[in-house]
């Protein structure tokens, strides 16, 4: 980021990132923004959260330096405005090994406890998190600028978003038309990259969106362990809207938001500007297939493309679901060749879809060593495993013990590694009769 080492001596930057001292040229706000939560409409804003500035690095990107936890704001809402420590070492962990595994994120700079109780279900010691965004901007802040009815407002978001994220498409004939465009092909990107790894988000409402294409709110995700489209972690999400399968159409939906908000800065004639925003979203759909294929296809060990790879991909991910495989596992076990273990490798069916990959891996002109590094690159050999998360939460919340999180922190660093002391973190957890449930932590 670019600070100097007098502002990251252990004091100062212990009394900044736990809201005790504003830094030098800060002027700290609160961002007001709307969104659809579980599919309705409200207006909203930073509840428990204060923007400090931005950061300019040395190689002059432009960074959103953020406190969540830090009290309250105009946007509470009748909320204490405060964190809880296990929500905020969770989305440090999460965060940092979605950055380590190649995905778009928001960082977490540092988690520091406060001293203060925050009381939700129980009492809970309390935490800030300091977080890194390109920027806070999301499908939500469009939303709230388009409530408005003020097109003068929503004209400088819009300008002001295409000069921070955008700015080759300033010169277009239409930039707004085509900031819905970049945004529609970054969202596509993105999911394709939580679908490779089995990423579920539990809560994509619009104001979790955002504008940048990075991952942002990490409150009730986690990982997939055994495949199934269907698999919801979040105690809220009692039908399932954000399930792991849903993914895709929900941030189509998202976008359709953006859309609606952004129609009266693509044409005067409101039937163009619908035309023009329908024409623009419809494009998600086979981006993402595009990008999810394309990851499919190095996850698989697959250089060029040929029409047979879909059936492959999609095959595979219903033996995968018959036979309740894990997810991350399958595929270390394709990229090394070990099928012990899983009871889908004993079944017919998959013997028969591995001969049909088999024939289509012959057709490639590439050497076993540039075969097996693509899969090696495309397959963690780790993820956060909920847990082992909750392990490093529980030695960390209720025993001051922060060895376990660090331990896992540095394993779950290099995650296309493939190194000897990582298996301990593949290995799946006991199985009980109860499903594994996450929470806001609000």
């Amino acid at each position: 980021l670019g600070f100097d080492g007098q502002e990251l001596e252990e004091k100062a930057a212990v009394s900044v990132f736990g809201g005790n001292r504003i830094p030098e040229g800060s002027y700290p706000i609160a961002q007001a923004y709307a969104g659809h939560q579980y599919g309705h409409f409200t207006m909203l804003g930073d509840g428990r959260a204060v923007l400090l500035g931005e950061q300019i690095t040395p190689q002059g990107r432009r960074f959103d330096i953020q406190l969540k936890g830090s009290g309250p704001t105009p946007y509470s809402r009748g909320g204490d405005g405060r964190a809880a420590l296990g929500p905020m070492l969770r989305e440090y962990i999460i965060s940092e090994a979605m950055f380590a595994l190649g995905i778009p994120t928001t960082r977490s700079l540092a988690v520091v406890t406060t001293g203060e109780p925050v009381y939700r279900e129980t009492k809970l010691p309390g935490a800030i998190l300091t977080r890194v965004a390109a920027s806070h901007i999301r499908i939500g802040t469009f939303e709230y600028a388009a409530r408005l009815k003020d097109i003068n407002s929503l004209k400088a978001l819009t300008d002001y978003t295409i000069q921070r994220h955008f700015p080759h498409i300033a010169t277009e004939k239409n930039p707004y038309l085509a900031l819905l465009k970049e945004v529609v092909k970054g969202q596509a990107i993105l999911i394709a990259k939580w679908m490779l790894v089995g990423f579920v988000h539990g809560v994509m409402n619009t104001d979790n969106v955002a504008i940048s294409g990075e991952t942002i709110d990490y409150g009730p995700c986690a990982f997939m362990d055994t495949y199934n489209p269907a698999t919801v972690f979040s105690s809220i999400d009692r039908y399932g809207r954000y399930a792991f399968g849903n993914q895709p159409p929900i941030a189509e939906w998202n976008l359709a938001r953006l859309a609606d908000s952004l129609l009266p800065l693509l044409d005067d004639d409101e039937d163009v500007a619908i035309d023009l925003a329908q024409s623009a979203v419809s494009e998600f759909n086979s981006l993402y297939r595009k990008h999810w294929l394309s990851g499919m296809r190095s996850k698989l060990d697959l250089f060029n493309e040929e029409a047979e790879d879909q059936y492959l991909s999609e095959e595979l991910l219903k033996l995968m679901e018959k036979h309740e495989a894990d997810y991350t596992n399958t595929f270390l076990a394709l990229t090394f060749g070990k099928y012990e273990g899983m009871e889908l490798f004993k079944s017919p069916e998959f013997t028969q879809w591995q001969k049909r990959w088999q024939a289509r891996l012959s057709r490639q002109e590439k050497t076993i060593e540039d075969s097996h590094q693509l899969m090696k690159n495309s397959n963690p050999a780790v993820i956060p495993r909920n847990h082992r998360v909750e392990e490093a939460l529980d030695a960390a919340v209720n025993h001051g013990d922060y060895t376990v999180m660090q331990q896992l922190l540095e394993v779950l660093s290099k995650p296309y590694a493939h190194c000897p002391h990582q298996e301990e973190y593949s290995k799946l957890p006991k199985i009980t009769n109860r499903p594994y449930r996450t929470f806001c932590g609000t």
